[in-house]
């Protein structure tokens, strides 16, 4: 560790990983409720567990991304953080407001209430005095990170992370306005969503993985910093017009359906571009480095991405294809591999390069850590296999021959039963990975493998 205030990414992390821990557990007990429908329906109603899975998904997404900015931004700014008291007031508002939100959300308490009761938008659900506090928690790490860029050394990495992260922060205003007009609700609530996780994340994936590339293979920065342009241009060109993919059926004028199927078709190619980037730069670098985890982790971000975002979103985003499959299990399927790929992974590798620094100790655990790595791809490979040919039978019973929804659904069992197994093996492999992080510390690093770590 180079900087001291890098250690503020420890609490970030850690937080990040309880609340993955409590998604991936909401996300089995709701993958349980599709076999047996009545598990748990007085106590705690599908609703609930659905909005604790997605809710927790994107609030330990955003702690991992705090977590790997003030990382790795004092070491490509070289200089400390602006505000170590900041970023701990921001962490503890944002671990304020999630409780507040899941309290809410579990107890279903100020119902209807404007300010206190949450809202029915799905993955917006957060009562408005937590949107607010998420403000002033983006708004206090902006002015930090930003502060401590403009006094240091400007790179493609940190201007790039920086662009993301203000992105991120400036389209989350849209979830404030909640039209009556059900069209124009759907129109401003895909801002948020569609190009957080279609646009500025894929900035922030592009950073972060950049700055893997250049601490474990040892490429030249300026081959890391072309591909990185490359890669952004490719996301912006194709992310922001490909928002119009969700914009078929929900009144919208009739351009928006080959607006929407050329540009997100195009969509493939950045995720295409940063896996590429990977497997070129770790074939051309010259380093032997000695954490072969977070090198795992990184390739199999880069791959998962590609074919979960990139593949998988291809296969029913032209509007003549999602016309019969809209709102299917292949849509569950597309987005399960597509965020786990491309965002869960990224988190899980910037932890696994991060976090030996941050203790102070070796690449440690890492035959564990490796197996986490496959127990949760190839959970999440099947579940995404299962969930599309759950979502081929539907779509076929259900909008071609017109069967009703639950009937077809019955017929869906033995898809579910198998999902469910796979998810019980994702957890498994999550519970893993935090235990590989948590477990104390085996061996001390010798003077010199100190200087070789803090030298990377």
């Amino acid at each position: 560790m180079k900087y001291q205030s890098q250690k503020i990414a420890m609490a970030y992390f850690a937080v990040a990983l309880g609340l993955f821990a409590i998604q991936v557990t909401m996300g089995l007990v709701a993958g349980w409720v599709y076999v047996s429908p009545n598990f748990l329906s007085e106590l705690l109603p599908f609703n609930v567990i659905r909005m604790l899975h997605t809710n927790a998904l994107i609030v330990w997404l955003l702690c991992g991304f705090f977590g790997a900015a003030y990382f790795l931004i004092p070491e490509e700014a070289e200089r400390e953080i602006h505000s170590e008291k900041l970023a701990y007031l921001q962490l503890a508002i944002l671990v304020v407001g999630t409780l507040g939100a899941v309290v809410t959300y579990m107890f279903n308490i100020f119902e209807g209430n404007w300010l206190l009761g949450k809202e029915g938008r799905e993955f917006l659900e957060q009562p408005r005095w937590v949107k607010m506090g998420i403000v002033v928690a983006a708004l206090i790490f902006l002015y930090n990170v930003t502060m401590t860029t403009l006094k240091g050394k400007k790179t493609a990495i940190t201007n790039i992370l920086l662009l993301g992260l203000w992105g991120l922060a400036l389209l989350f205003l849209f979830s404030f306005y909640n039209p009556s007009n059900l069209s124009l609700d759907k129109q401003y609530w895909w801002y948020v969503v569609h190009l957080w996780v279609e646009g500025v994340w894929e900035l922030i994936m592009a950073s972060i993985l950049a700055y893997l590339m250049l601490k474990l293979t040892g490429v030249d920065r300026e081959v890391v910093e072309k591909w990185l342009y490359v890669i952004v241009a490719a996301a912006l060109f194709s992310g922001i017009l490909g928002t119009g993919h969700h914009y078929y059926w929900i009144g919208a004028p009739g351009y928006w359906q080959w607006i929407g199927s050329i540009f997100s078709a195009l969509e493939v190619v950045p995720f295409f571009a940063m896996m590429a980037f990977a497997f070129v730069m770790v074939w051309k670098g010259r380093r032997n480095h000695p954490n072969k985890a977070a090198l795992l982790w990184s390739l199999g971000c880069a791959t998962l991405a590609f074919f979960g975002a990139g593949v998988w979103g291809f296969l029913h985003t032209l509007h003549g294809v999602n016309y019969y499959s809209h709102g299917t299990q292949i849509t569950a399927a597309h987005g399960h591999l597509a965020f786990f790929g491309a965002y869960v992974s990224l988190n899980l590798a910037i932890m696994s390069y991060a976090i030996p620094i941050l203790r102070q100790r070796d690449p440690y655990n890492q035959v564990m850590n490796m197996a986490s790595f496959w127990l949760m791809s190839s959970g999440m490979c099947f579940m995404t296999f299962v969930l599309t040919f759950a979502g081929t039978v539907q779509t076929h019973l259900q909008r071609v021959l017109g069967e009703y929804f639950m009937d077809v659904q019955d017929q869906l069992v033995v898809f579910y039963m198998m999902r469910f197994g796979a998810g019980l093996t994702v957890v498994i492999g999550a519970l893993l990975f935090i235990y590989a992080m948590a477990m104390p510390r085996r061996e001390l690093f010798d003077a010199g493998e100190a200087a070789d770590v803090a030298a990377e």
